[in-house]
């Protein structure tokens, strides 16, 4: 591959990836699964490793995970929650074991700690003396000398998690408080961090699926990310109901050092302190033990009631762990085996459609029911039209089903032999949505499709709840269980719905008294003068993010002037390219949508705006900022030319007038010589920008 075609790649590999982690720990949605998202990391960390002069800080590969998501105060962790590298056959796990020995140095005694690798989300919880306690503002009285529960932070970013303590108190496996004897008996001192997985077990996964169906919701991909999203309502008794487990492993000092000499030892303690520790676990000296285990969990696996993806192995020494230290995002003294996929075969019935609560349109197989890996599996993910297409999938034809940590597994190939006849008939995507009767759209480029009507009962819930959120309709109190509630019982069949609600309305829905509905409706006429640009945010719009919609609301100055605007005349918008101004375009396009609109007018809100004098010197010049200039941060430097009428991109192309570079630019200043683009100081900017 030479340099450009590499270049290209990496740019897009970036792109996917950053999208694929966006949905993941920031929405709780993923669309691919683990392999292959682990196989598109891979790629990268190759292509960059070949081209090490391509490396920028903010790629994937330098950092740890996705941003924490809104609606929680924000915590820095004692030390860095990293992720671990993987390995997913023998011959790595050898590799890695020889790395290690030869960083260890040969005098070192190296034994490991084998766990099971939880498929769950990533825990620090904090426990504090009775002062400590009070200064959070408990209530409970304790008993003198224990340790009680501070704080329970997730992963987030690694660096920066989210406090949901209220929400960890609910889980009954995490001890409120742990008395004087026992933090003797275990060794460890009144003030301590704990580290963790939080799990749902099966039967509760399956359950919540039951109930989601039953009201007309899509279910929960994984136990994985059903766990991720509980933890993250606001809601601590929607987070009591789902019955989340919760499983130590690490046992840290306030300052966050390892509290014990050995990882065994430490293990030992949290259970003797009464935290559920996995009983799963063994220190062994020998790699060919470890491997041994490894193929003993693999079997054991369908049998726990929870699920596991793999085995963790560290090295049992902290002080081994010490000397070995850590690479840009994982420990080096540490590592992940992670399990391959369950498979079987089995015939395909049918192709049903399922609307998700973005309104992306999935193909579902329905299955001869099949048993894989202690499941039976009636249904499977065909992702999207295309996949269909590169499968050569027929209904009736038989197929490889695979069930890795999806627990909805997903079609991997088609089998055909002798004993597998191939099916007689060819699956056609629905031109209107089966939920609302909608038509479909499909953008330009993409591979899926999907129902664009805001008010669409199966988006409805996604889009009542991005409506009301603090960054755009601001409605205080309407959370996931009032939203639920509306929905079941009819109150709600829209979003302009919100503005016609009453006082017996919300007094007749479970745990609503006068005070809480009063408020909920100030809340919603509260919302009624917020402006433009949080309406248009909160309609949901495709790509149409918060500062998007504030660029439209300023250029537009009206929500009839943007409704009426050609996609030609929405490119014209700073950061609205192709992509974005067709999905506006299809949104208002929907009559339903506009309908909706209407009904938000009548209402009340405000679709007005000011719009955004600037002058137009730099109208029609496109710019790349690299580097650190020496007293304007990039978004100043945005915000300036953006405000002359000139364009801030983030790549070097043809298309390209300026570069505006400092110190440390990288590959976009070599990519603008190679182009032969003019380039720019600071100093040189202001210039262009006073002339």
């Amino acid at each position: 591959m030479g340099p450009k075609s590499a270049e290209n790649r990496i740019e897009k590999l970036r792109e996917t990836i950053r999208q694929h982690e966006y949905l993941y720990y920031g929405l709780d949605a993923p669309e691919i699964s683990d392999a292959e998202f682990d196989s598109l990391m891979r790629e990268l960390k190759k292509l960059e490793a070949e081209n090490p002069e391509l490396i920028t800080p903010d790629s994937p590969t330098q950092r740890v995970g996705g941003k924490p998501k809104e609606g929680f105060p924000k915590v820095p962790h004692s030390r860095p929650m990293l992720s671990l590298d993987n390995v997913t056959s023998e011959d790595e796990l050898r590799d890695w074991d020889r790395r290690a020995r030869s960083l260890a140095g040969d005098s070192a005694a190296i034994s490991y700690v084998c766990e099971y690798k939880l498929d769950g989300m990533s825990m620090a919880l904090r426990y504090g003396s009775e002062a400590v306690r009070e200064a959070v503002g408990s209530r409970e009285n304790g008993n003198s000398g224990a340790s009680h529960l501070v704080r329970g932070i997730t992963r987030g970013d690694g660096t920066i998690g989210e406090d949901v303590t209220g929400n960890v108190r609910t889980i009954r496996s995490v001890p409120l408080s742990i008395t004087h004897a026992k933090l003797q008996k275990a060794k460890l001192p009144p003030v301590f961090e704990v580290r963790g997985e939080v799990v749902m077990p099966l039967a509760a996964f399956l359950k919540m699926n039951e109930e989601r169906e039953a009201e007309g919701l899509s279910p929960a991909v994984n136990p994985r990310n059903a766990a991720a999203g509980t933890i993250r309502t606001l809601e601590p008794n929607i987070v009591a109901r789902r019955r989340l487990d919760f499983y130590a492993y690490f046992a840290l000092t306030e300052a966050g050092e390892n509290l014990f000499d050995e990882q065994s030892d430490a293990l030992d303690a949290l259970a003797t302190a009464g935290f559920r520790v996995n009983p799963h676990r063994e220190a062994i000296k020998d790699i060919d033990k470890v491997m041994a285990f490894v193929n003993r969990a693999e079997e054991k696996r369908a049998d726990l009631g929870y699920e596991i993806d793999g085995v963790v192995i560290k090295i049992d020494s902290a002080d081994v762990q010490r000397r070995l230290g850590y690479t840009g995002k994982a420990p080096r003294w540490a590592v992940a085996y992670k399990f391959t996929a369950r498979a079987g075969i089995t015939k395909v019935e049918d192709i049903k459609i399922q609307v998700g609560r973005t309104g992306k349109l999935t193909p579902v197989a329905v299955l001869t029911p099949v048993f894989i890996g202690g499941t039976t599996v009636s249904r499977a993910t065909l992702h999207n039209a295309d996949e269909i297409e590169r499968l050569g999938l027929l209904i009736g034809d038989y197929v490889k089903v695979e069930r890795g940590g999806d627990v909805i597994p997903k079609v991997v190939e088609v089998v055909e032999d002798k004993d597998h006849p191939r099916g007689d008939r060819k699956f056609h995507f629905p031109k209107h949505c089966p939920v609302c009767n909608s038509e479909i759209v499909k953008t330009e480029g993409e591979v899926d499709y999907r129902c664009v009507n805001a008010d669409c009962p199966a988006r409805l819930i996604e889009s009542l709840l991005h409506f009301s959120a603090r960054k755009v309709m601001n409605i205080e109190g309407l959370g996931e269980a009032v939203v639920e509630q509306l929905l079941e019982r009819g109150l709600v069949k829209s979003i302009a719905d919100l503005y016609s609600l009453t006082e017996e309305q919300l007094l007749s829905l479970e745990r609503i008294g006068k005070k809480t509905a009063d408020s909920l409706l100030a809340e919603i006429d509260k919302s009624k003068s917020l402006p433009l640009n949080r309406v248009l945010f909160g309609l949901g719009i495709r790509f149409v993010g918060e500062r998007t919609a504030q660029l439209l609301g300023e250029e537009f100055g009206s929500m009839d002037d943007l409704m009426a605007a050609s996609a030609e005349e929405l490119e014209r918008v700073n950061e609205v390219g192709p992509r974005v101004a067709q999905a506006i375009r299809e949104f208002f396009d929907e009559e339903k949508n506009r309908a909706l609109i209407e009904k938000l007018r009548a209402a009340g809100l405000n679709f007005t705006a000011e719009k955004r004098r600037k002058t137009s010197q730099l109208e029609g010049l496109t710019f790349v900022l690299t580097g650190t200039l020496p007293n304007l941060t990039r978004e100043d430097a945005k915000a300036k030319i953006e405000a002359a009428g000139g364009r801030v991109s983030g790549s070097v192309s043809k298309k390209t007038h300026y570069v505006v570079a400092g110190e440390d630019a990288g590959s976009k200043l070599d990519k603008a010589r190679e182009l032969g683009v003019k380039i720019l100081d600071e100093a040189a900017l202001q210039e262009l920008l006073a002339s």
